[in-house]
């Protein structure tokens, strides 16, 4: 017997098998089952004399597999019962056969149970060792100091004036025939990155150049260093002040509730 013929047997092999399992799994819904033959034998394996043997070896390969999950893992569902109210709930019955996989409950029913805090520091180091890991890159600093340090310590990108096209239209808005009939408007477009960024600021073309350029170079030190660039360190910035301002008046708080408490102490000890 020749390799084709092996593998034309084979075939034949395969769709049996799918053959057999849809008989099993979809008995007593024969809509279901001939589609599914029909989709096996026209799409999923279309095999003869001039068929590729490469191609049909995958193919042989891919109704087997099909063939073992509709056997083991899908299990049809027939209704029974239709709702007797609004209340009332439909029965339905399943078809399992002595194919069908089985798993064990014993998990569920031994399920443990942890606290909202327990499972949100789970979560927690579940994304920080994400965060840590080589396939993600460096990870941004936590705490503000380290932050800081990070964000000195970072690569500002440099701006080539041959990576730039620049273009200049009229202006629009408030501003009068200074702003609406001159070509204030400053486009910038960065070749290699494909960012655009347009200013009209001021009335001056000058000034407005220098503008865009400096939104241009905010705008790559956000795509090359995220979370450590100028911008993010403005935020983190304020986002510490604040804390800082709520950890002094906590403090304050409490200094002021241990006065009060020594102060009526003080006068229980002289009555």
């Amino acid at each position: 017997m020749s390799n084709t013929q092996a593998l034309l047997a084979s075939a034949r092999s395969a769709y049996r098998s799918a053959l057999r399992a849809s008989a099993s799994t979809f008995s007593g819904d024969p809509v279901v089952r001939n589609a599914f033959r029909f989709k096996i034998r026209n799409e999923v394996l279309p095999y003869g004399p001039n068929v590729d043997p490469k191609l049909l070896e995958e193919k042989v390969t891919l109704v087997r597999d099909i063939a073992d999950v509709l056997r083991k893992n899908i299990v049809q569902a027939r209704k029974v019962e239709e709702a007797a109210g609004p209340e009332a709930k439909e029965r339905w019955e399943l078809n399992i056969t002595e194919h069908t996989e089985l798993g064990s409950n014993e998990t569920i029913k031994e399920a443990k149970t942890m606290s909202s805090r327990s499972a949100r520091k789970q979560v927690l180091s579940i994304m920080t060792s994400d965060e840590q890991s080589p396939e993600s890159g460096p990870s941004v600093p936590r705490f503000y100091s380290q932050l800081k340090k990070a964000h000195k310590d970072r690569v500002v990108p440099e701006l080539k004036e041959e990576d730039l096209e620049e273009s200049f239209v009229r202006g629009s808005g408030p501003g009068g025939q200074s702003v609406n009939k001159t070509e204030n408007n400053v486009q910038l477009l960065h070749k290699p990155t494909g960012i655009r960024v347009a200013c009209q600021e001021t009335r001056s073309l000058k000034q407005n150049r220098k503008l865009a350029r400096r939104i241009l170079l905010d705008k790559l030190d956000a795509l090359y260093n995220p979370g450590l660039s100028k911008q993010e360190m403005q935020k983190a910035k304020q986002i510490e002040r604040e804390r800082r301002r709520r950890k002094k008046a906590k403090k304050r708080l409490r200094n002021k509730q241990k006065g009060a408490s020594e102060a009526e102490d003080d006068i229980e000890e002289d009555e």
